[in-house]
């Protein structure tokens, strides 16, 4: 699932350990089958029939609850959740609040405001960043830590959010905030008109920037972690950073054709990031991330 789903975090991925990797992998299983399955999507791909999404978002929810009771449910990717819990002590509210984002896509929730945005990447990617964290051995009470594991997340959605603005408007969809919006004078329902084009180019390039302060952020937290640990988080951040970085170095240009990362770049990120794992980071790092406007601490508690 991991190797179709997600060709660049499976790569870092293979940076782990055994055990962290294959705990990773299963982590990864549930999170694809529960956003699959919501959205009517094979391995992601064009957004499927949302006539039953109510129903199919309560038997995610009901699977995964028995999966974290230790049940086995018949549903592969949901056992993987249940092995993994009971191996590093996931728990039921940390699968809530990535359930809650799944929850606002089948609503058909749109952002009104930048904090709307962060929230929603908190539920469909800070909070998984943290369960991968607690996946990895953080300490669950080690907030300090998961403040960063979150911000990876954050920067993963960020980045996939400004990559996709053309995809997502094609399926009904539009994670930019309406105030952005109105601030730049586009019409929702006319998005990729061409007259929009420029100013819909330094939206995302809003987003870009967004997804760079809360990478460097997580790249912070790596200094905490093992070498091998550290080296995938490293390469990880670098390889979905490049996606914010070539979206907003290509401007309008992004909207035309999806942004990717080649192999031989994806490759070099490895590289480089055994360099940074095994020296200190630049200093320079902290002030990026001061440019984030929102912290885990007022995620997690904000309401959905």
């Amino acid at each position: 699932m991991i190797a179709k789903g997600s060709k660049s975090f499976a790569l870092a991925s293979r940076l782990f350990d055994r055990t962290t990797r294959e705990r990773v992998w299963l982590l990864y299983a549930w999170c694809r089958r529960c956003d699959d399955w919501i959205d009517g999507q094979d391995l992601g791909g064009v957004l499927g029939d949302q006539s039953a999404v109510t129903a199919r978002l309560a038997e995610v929810r009901a699977l995964t609850a028995r999966a974290l009771a230790g049940e086995m449910t018949g549903e592969p990717a949901f056992d993987c959740l249940g092995l993994v819990a009971a191996e590093t002590g996931l728990t039921q509210a940390m699968a809530d609040d990535v359930i809650a984002g799944f929850a606002l896509d089948a609503q058909g929730w749109h952002p009104q405001t930048e904090a709307d945005l962060m929230r929603y990447c908190w539920h469909v990617a800070g909070a998984v960043g943290v369960m991968m964290a607690v996946v990895m051995g953080v300490d669950p009470a080690d907030t300090a830590t998961l403040e960063r594991a979150c911000d990876l997340g954050l920067a993963f959605q960020l980045a996939n959010i400004a990559r996709d603005v053309a995809e997502d408007a094609a399926a009904g969809r539009c994670y930019l905030p309406a105030q952005w919006l109105a601030e730049a004078q586009i019409a929702p329902d006319a998005l990729l008109a061409p007259a929009n084009r420029a100013a819909l180019a330094q939206l995302t390039a809003r987003l870009c920037e967004l997804a760079v302060a809360h990478e460097c952020s997580a790249r912070i937290g790596a200094r905490g972690l093992g070498l091998r640990q550290r080296w995938a988080i490293l390469a990880a951040a670098g390889i979905y950073g490049d996606i914010a970085r070539l979206v907003g170095r290509r401007g309008a240009e992004a909207l035309d054709r999806r942004t990717v990362v080649s192999t031989p770049r994806k490759l070099g990120w490895l590289v480089k990031a055994l360099v940074q794992a095994l020296f200190p980071l630049p200093s320079r790092l902290d002030n990026a991330a001061a440019l984030r406007h929102v912290t885990y601490r007022e995620l997690a508690q904000s309401p959905v």
